[in-house]
């Protein structure tokens, strides 16, 4: 059997935030209380959010694992 060679990648860039880290660290930073403790509580809404989704999934995946598969012969 003959292998494929995988299509050209695209060159990955060096991390997630694709470079705005420090600009928006320096935006959290901001001398506004008021605005320091929106966000703070928009990071803990998205934590909840994503809390919420994993929830959801790991209900779904045990529900899923209840099912049992077909047995399928092998020669």
């Amino acid at each position: 059997m003959r292998r494929r060679n995988p299509p050209e990648a695209e060159p990955k860039p060096e991390c997630l935030c694709m470079g705005m880290g420090p600009k928006l660290t320096a935006l959290l930073e901001c001398g506004s209380d008021a605005a320091r403790q929106h966000f703070r509580n928009a990071r803990l809404e998205v934590l909840k959010a994503m809390r919420a989704l994993i929830d959801e999934r790991i209900e779904h995946l045990s529900r899923a694992g209840r099912a049992r598969g077909a047995k399928v012969p092998v020669e």
